[in-house]
């Protein structure tokens, strides 16, 4: 039998009403897993990646995971598949990657997000009528084709029937040691407004950094620079970057990136145990968004990057390293998840001791 976490025994201590989920685009966990820990308790969550899937399964076996992609599975009766009547289901989560709509004159509503993955969010949140939404992404959708494309979301979540509250949330308000900004977008079905009021979670008082969460990371498979790369590194201070090294290597380093304009901060950009984490990458060394260990000339492994994203230690993933990272740089951090949740189960249990 698999040991239980200490993150199940402390989710478990509470024992406050169950609300239901399901969540769309899944990824390797990050906001289901804060979700829980809310107190829902997860119906399905649909995901097409195959590694990501298995990370799912191999960490929360009861879980029902619905491997395919969103296109197919929206095209199914969803209340005969959940086994949930119309407008049981207590949140719908998820987020969908930006992609334009298209314009044709006017608004047609539902039609302008056709072929695009929001369309099948949209259409999960018609079918099932969920009680309440959790949509979130990045900073970008806001300004996306002009602030066309958010524009048009929100358009279409009012006409299915929801009253829309938006914020853009710091992940380093909220216990996690990464500045990493999303764009929050909550709905109540427009029936339920006066039940079930939600609030955006208060930061905390205290920020967390590096020094904080990479203490005793347990060993897991990692990245590594090229020797070049790793002696020009080991010539950064902690905290510096590409300003704070000799010019004649840097500007060797830098290529055709010593011309460009800007300060180029993120180039050979070593972190600091004193500072939060920039955000965490899909991939351990891009050039000009590197993020290299404060003590060791080498990327954050994946195991590093997990806990800067708060996931559990015991939180397993599948596939290669490559796919590993990808998994984790893709994912919701833990702990925002988990406050923007707890704000929404306190909103639903308020309504339940109104009726």
């Amino acid at each position: 039998m698999k040991k239980q976490s200490v993150w199940q025994d402390s989710m478990l201590r509470d024992n406050e009403t169950i609300a239901t989920a399901v969540e769309l685009f899944a990824g390797t966990g990050g906001l289901a897993l804060g979700i829980e820990k809310a107190q829902f308790t997860t119906q399905a969550l649909i995901e097409i990646d195959v590694d990501a899937a298995s990370t799912l399964r191999q960490n929360r076996p009861a879980w029902n995971i619905i491997c395919d992609d969103i296109a197919n599975v929206s095209k199914q009766n969803l209340v005969e598949l959940f086994n949930m009547p119309v407008g049981e289901l207590d949140l719908l989560s998820g987020g969908a990657p930006c992609q334009s709509f298209s314009y044709a004159g006017k608004r047609l509503g539902l039609e302008d997000a056709r072929g695009t993955l929001f369309y099948h969010f949209a259409i999960f949140l018609k079918k099932l009528q969920p009680k309440t939404f959790l949509f979130e992404n990045v900073r970008g959708l806001l300004t996306h084709n002009n602030g066309r494309t958010y524009e048009t979301i929100l358009d279409i979540f009012s006409q299915e029937g929801y009253v829309i509250q938006k914020k853009v949330l710091n992940a380093w308000d909220y216990g996690v040691a990464q500045k990493r900004e999303r764009l929050i977008t909550v709905g109540i079905r427009k029936d339920l407004t006066e039940k079930i009021k939600v609030k955006f979670p208060e930061p905390y008082e205290y920020r967390p950094v590096l020094r904080d969460v990479l203490q005793n990371v347990p060993q897991s498979e990692g990245a590594y620079y090229s020797e070049h790369k790793r002696k020009v590194f080991e010539l950064v201070p902690p905290g510096g970057y590409w300003r704070d090294i000799p010019e004649s290597i840097a500007k060797e380093y830098m290529k055709s990136c010593w011309d460009m304009g800007g300060g180029r901060t993120g180039i050979l950009r070593r972190m600091s145990f004193d500072e939060p984490s920039l955000t965490v990458l899909t991939s351990p060394s891009q050039k000009q968004t590197e993020r290299c260990h404060p003590l060791e000339a080498r990327p954050f492994s994946v195991r590093e990057n997990a806990r800067i994203q708060g996931f559990p230690d015991d939180w397993l993933f599948c596939g290669s390293v490559t796919s590993q990272y990808r998994q984790v740089g893709n994912a919701v951090p833990v702990n925002l998840a988990f406050e923007i949740a707890k704000e929404i189960h306190k909103g639903i249990r308020g309504a339940e001791c109104k009726n």
